[in-house]
């Protein structure tokens, strides 16, 4: 198989027109260090040249417009990070006015007033008056616009501009890439059949047309070819990474359901298990049974059920001589995590453990004793689990609760302690949305709970604004007096933790104010205090020595206390969708109808008012994850790991399901039928993955 270097891994300052001075401005810009990563620096847009509006048509309605005018005088204005240049841009019908807030110096430099410009941007209105904050400007010559047609506008950077790298010079650089290079510089890779049966364009056409079509519905087949390319070559690698790990992995064989799990199941089981969790159940069993290494991804919404699914696939293990491990990311958590597996086997026969950093010496020796000579059945810990004292008699299974706190170095710590890699359950209360799930975690088999256990209700969820504070400080008090516990949250600005800090002082001092001592009692937690004072103000709330909770959102995840039946979210608009869902499964966890109270500002951006709609609209996890995604897109999603899986430069995990959907059908039907990628219809593909999988690209590495 042909692997000789492509002309596509050149280095850029070899490309005609470019240079050592410009590549060095391409590769700290824009990450451009090859023609291949110009090739696939994509226009963010066409614009038809010949298409020139008149200034005075632009209205309110109108997004991008293209005007041909003279530009007056630049005027610098403002101080600091105030500081911005104005300029008027006229033609025979009006102005606009032209803003830039950046690189201020370097477009003074590049523009000459009273000269004639072709201006292409995003319209908004200041005052009445049309603005277009950092256009596209070049000279304008008719003749060249008349022979243009559609025209890619490129992402650049004003200090690119300056240094003759605009949007129109990158298009002169990629015409001059594309003019030496061949269909067998870009080879084909998706297998023949695929691209037959989907009436694909050529890889090498898509190219072309992506940057200079002919027409809009060139363009179009262009960028469908390319989506489904990227989406498809990730579907393969993370459906081959399933099969090598079913493969080859040898796992412990959990063969038989014995005492521990019957005995659990028949006589101590606090309440019938949902059809989701007894699922679950039967996919962790096979999983367990056949003898290669289970890796499964367990995603619930808040109050599902995951705990006792974990506590049975632990008695499972047990029955089969083996040990397990439950590691959770705080020690918040992980003690919770221990008091209710603790309490469910109160009765039972088994030993189970914590350990934590705060575990005394005496304590720690005698667990570590415990789980090197397997008398103690499971235990529960934090990172202090991965440490290397810590050796297990045999463990079968490790269990990682929120795994998006752990690294993948630390998880495999805690591989490295069994002879055998012990199963793995990997799971997380912050749903996660199907696309994301198919990419981002598509090497590891997934189960979802989507059912509440019986006789828990839905939270009603009510948005109130600052006018309405004594209002909800009077209904608090009306909950108290039925004997119920509240909770107020403040955010955490990671920024400032002084601010925080003050924040949360006055906010506690306001509570106090409400609620005065000793008629009630208040308890507060925040990122400032020992473990130990956190450890006994929480405690003070879950015994009901404190009728209120103030806090920050260290208490996101897993505190329970059913009592608790109202949720109050300070300043919500400051809070992300997936964190309002957490702190919202804070209450609901009793008997007794609960309610979750957002608070914000009078004011909101479009993006704040539409988390509250779908967090008053909404109590299902699932939905609100798809809401985020939507909003925020993949890369600032919690929980999402290997970024690789969802480096995409054209396909968008929330526009593309559909391109998505088929591409993974097609990935499997591939895999299914020629796992190890030998047909004849399939070698390019397996050529391009190697290629790629042992692709250094020299002139990244410093």
């Amino acid at each position: 198989m042909n692997s000789a270097p492509s002309i596509l891994d050149s280095p850029i300052e070899y490309l005609k027109g470019v240079g050592p001075l410009k590549a060095d401005m391409l590769k700290k810009e824009l990450n451009i260090f090859t023609f291949g990563d110009l090739l696939e620096h994509f226009p963010l847009r066409h614009i038809d040249k010949t298409a020139v509006s008149k200034i005075a048509a632009i209205n309110s309605s109108t997004e991008f417009v293209q005007v041909v005018g003279v530009l007056d005088e630049m005027v610098a204005m403002g101080e600091k990070r105030s500081k911005r240049l104005i300029a008027q841009l006229r033609d025979n019908t009006g102005a606009v006015e032209l803003c830039w807030f950046q690189s201020i110096h370097f477009v003074q430099k590049a523009l000459v007033p009273g000269q004639k410009y072709l201006a292409f941007g995003k319209v908004s209105f200041f005052n009445g008056r049309p603005q277009m904050t950092h256009p596209e400007l070049e000279p304008y010559n008719p003749a060249v616009a008349e022979g243009k047609g559609l025209e890619p506008i490129y992402p650049t950077t004003e200090k690119l501009k300056a240094k003759a790298l605009n949007g129109k010079q990158l298009g002169k650089l990629t015409a001059a890439l594309l003019a030496i290079i061949s269909p067998k510089d870009i080879p084909e890779m998706i297998p023949a059949p695929i691209v037959s049966r989907l009436q694909m364009v050529p890889r090498y056409d898509a190219y072309v047309n992506i940057h200079y079509p002919k027409s809009a519905s060139i363009y179009q087949q262009a960028l469908y070819r390319l989506k489904f390319q990227e989406f498809f070559i990730a579907q393969v690698r993370l459906g081959i990474t399933r099969l090598q790990r079913h493969r080859h992995s040898q796992g412990v064989v959990f063969e038989k359901v014995g005492e521990y799990f019957n005995t659990f199941y028949n006589q101590y089981l606090p309440f019938q298990l949902t059809g989701a969790q007894k699922r679950v159940l039967k996919e962790i069993r096979t999983d367990t049974g056949r003898g290669k290494q289970m890796n499964r991804l367990l995603q619930g919404d808040v109050g599902s059920g995951k705990t006792i699914v974990a506590l049975l696939t632990m008695l499972l293990a047990a029955d089969n001589g083996y040990q397990s491990c439950l590691m959770a990311p705080t020690e918040i958590l992980a003690t919770q995590h221990y008091n209710a597996l603790n309490e469910l086997l109160q009765n039972m026969p088994v030993e189970i453990g914590l350990l934590t950093g705060s575990t005394k010496i005496a304590q720690r020796r005698q667990l570590l004793q415990q789980l090197a000579d397997g008398s103690l059945h499971m235990v529960v810990g934090t990172h202090a689990l991965i440490e290397d004292p810590v050796v297990f008699h045999k463990l079968g299974l490790s269990i990682i609760d929120e795994q998006h706190r752990f690294g993948v170095a630390q998880r495999a710590k805690l591989w490295a302690k069994a002879a055998i890699h012990p199963h793995v359950l990997v799971m997380t209360a912050t749903p996660i949305p199907r696309t994301l799930a198919m990419t981002a975690y598509g090497d590891l088999d997934y189960s979802i709970m989507d059912e509440l256990p019986p006789g828990r209700q839905p939270v009603t969820t009510v948005h109130r604004n600052e006018m309405h504070r004594v209002k909800v400080m009077d209904f608090i008090r009306h909950e108290i007096e039925k004997g119920r516990q509240a909770y107020i949250i403040f955010p955490l600005i990671e920024e400032s933790d002084k601010l925080d800090y003050e924040n949360l002082m006055d906010g506690y001092e306001h509570v106090k104010a409400f609620f005065p001592e000793p008629k009630y009692w208040i308890s507060m937690v925040h990122g400032r205090q020992t473990p130990e004072v956190k450890e006994t103000n929480m405690q003070r709330f879950v015994k009901g020595d404190t009728q209120i909770m103030v806090s920050t959102t260290v208490i996101e995840v897993g505190v329970n206390v059913p009592n608790a039946s109202i949720m109050v979210i300070e300043n919500a608009e400051k809070f992300g969708l997936s964190q309002l869902h957490q702190l919202r499964g804070r209450v609901g966890r009793g008997s007794e109808k609960s309610y979750c109270i957002l608070l914000t500002g009078s004011k909101l951006s479009n993006d704040a008012r539409e988390r509250i709609k779908t967090m008053c609209d909404t109590n299902d996890g699932f939905k609100i994850a798809e809401k985020d995604l939507e909003l925020r897109g993949p890369g600032d999603i919690e929980g999402t790991r290997q970024s690789g899986a969802l480096n995409f430069k054209l396909a968008s995990l929330v526009n593309d399901k559909p391109i998505l959907e088929q591409a993974k059908q097609e990935a499997e039907l591939l895999l299914e039928n020629d796992e190890d990628l030998g047909a004849i219809d399939n070698a390019p593909l397996k050529n391009y993955l190697s290629l790629q999988k042992g692709k250094t690209a020299w002139s990244k590495i410093s």
